[in-house]
């Protein structure tokens, strides 16, 4: 048996599996305690079975009371109004497992999906789960009406509400605790369309949907009426599909991923804000190039090219260092302030090097012409083009050198931890 991980502090289990019934007073037992069976021999985390009875009417609730009391892993929730939907919504929200789960009670599903089902979502790598009979790998057993049904359903997901998940119906899913806590307000459906809403959200929403294909044979003495399940499930596709052409629902407060999510982490020795940090670089160096090319042009009126270019760029290298210093690189007060203006005179020093020599390769080339000198527009055209090649060398100086991310020298934080 593998090793079982203690309970936390409060006692609760990793994973609870719920399991919705509707009299099924002759398979409840059975199905429980192989499910329960399995678990404690192949789930290296500790767990719990949840029975949740939908107003039954037979000894169902009778069943799952005594398996409550005599299996210490198992416990029982009776509601008094039917609906699998409005069973997962009752016993996640007030689950203190960190991984929720339900599958069918007739285990149509092979249980050992159940763990390659889960782990991402302990891992916290995906946030939902779902068990699909048409994924590539999967291997079902059933007739040829439950597979036109079912193919049929996922075809009008996908053409009408543009799901790329490929089987919605399967009775084996599972979801973060921290997920469903949000997505569960969201939906509205109290019966079977109730997985198939809450998947689309996600996806609409961006969340991250893991797929395990299964084995799965066919329950024929299955109760679920395929007809009007079919017919509800079509009434839920038209009333999510509107509800998202008008934007009525807040998918925003979804938006952002669950779990461990690397933009909220450091990592030693990854650069941090470099999109912002291009950001304001871009921004600084275009407005430093306008001040440089009114600069050059003031000072060309009463000294040669090469001095003029020489002033503007000192002129504006100062202002640019200053500029980044505070704007891109965020580096407040006075410390050094001076260190940092002679490493930029350095980056300005190779700047110069760079737009000195176009200057003179442009004079070489343009002192054979008739004209013997460029045109100021000539001039220009060269120095920008300069520029603009000194850039990318100018910013890579200041990020590693100049303004580099004292941060990044901190140790990382913990590696993510398997579940909150």
């Amino acid at each position: 048996m593998p090793a079982r991980e203690p309970l936390g502090e409060s006692g609760a289990p990793v994973l609870d599996v719920v399991v919705p019934v509707f009299n099924e007073e002759r398979d409840l037992e059975a199905c429980v305690l192989r499910l329960r069976e399995h678990l404690a021999r192949t789930f290296p985390y500790t767990f719990r079975i949840t029975v949740a009875d939908n107003a039954s009417t037979d000894r169902t609730p009778d069943i799952a009371d005594r398996l409550g009391r005599v299996v210490p892993e198992v416990t029982s929730v009776r509601l008094e109004q039917k609906g699998r939907g409005r069973a997962l919504r009752a016993v996640w929200e007030r689950s203190d497992a960190p991984v929720l789960a339900y599958m069918d009670v007739d285990l149509s599903t092979d249980l050992k999906a159940l763990l390659p089902l889960v782990a991402p979502l302990i891992s916290g790598h995906s946030d939902l789960a779902i068990g699909s009979r048409l994924a590539g790998g999967s291997r079902v057993v059933r007739g040829p009406k439950r597979e036109f049904v079912s193919r049929t359903y996922n075809l009008i997901l996908r053409s009408s509400l543009a799901a790329r998940f490929s089987d919605a119906q399967c009775g084996f899913k599972a979801i973060r605790a921290d997920v469903a806590e949000r997505l569960l307000p969201m939906v509205e459906d109290t019966g079977w369309f109730f997985d198939t809403e809450m998947l689309v959200l996600a996806e609409r929403a961006g969340l991250r949907i893991h797929e395990v294909p299964v084995d799965w044979v066919d329950d024929p003495d299955s109760t679920v009426r395929v007809v009007r399940t079919a017919v509800d499930d079509l009434k839920g596709v038209w009333r999510v599909g509107r509800a998202l052409a008008v934007g009525a629902l807040p998918l925003d407060r979804l938006a952002r991923p669950f779990g461990d999510d690397p933009r909220d982490r450091a990592i030693g020795g990854v650069p941090g804000g470099l999109a912002r940090q291009l950001v304001g670089f871009c921004a600084v160096g275009a407005l430093s190039t306008l001040a440089y090319l009114a600069l050059y042009s003031v000072f060309r009126a009463g000294v040669g090219p090469q001095a003029a270019n020489a002033l503007a760029l000192l002129v504006s290298a100062v202002a640019n260092t200053a500029a980044n210093r505070r704007f891109t690189f965020r580096v407040r007060g006075r410390e050094r302030a001076a260190r940092h203006q002679a490493q930029g005179l350095v980056v300005f020093a190779i700047g110069l090097a760079l737009t000195s020599g176009s200057l003179a390769a442009l004079d070489a080339a343009v002192g054979a012409s008739p004209s013997g000198s460029p045109s100021h527009g000539t001039e220009l055209a060269v120095l920008v083009a300069a520029n603009l090649a000194a850039t990318v060398l100018r910013f890579l100086l200041f990020r590693l050198w100049v303004f580099p991310d004292r941060r990044s020298d901190l140790p990382a934080r913990d590696p993510r931890k398997a579940v909150r």
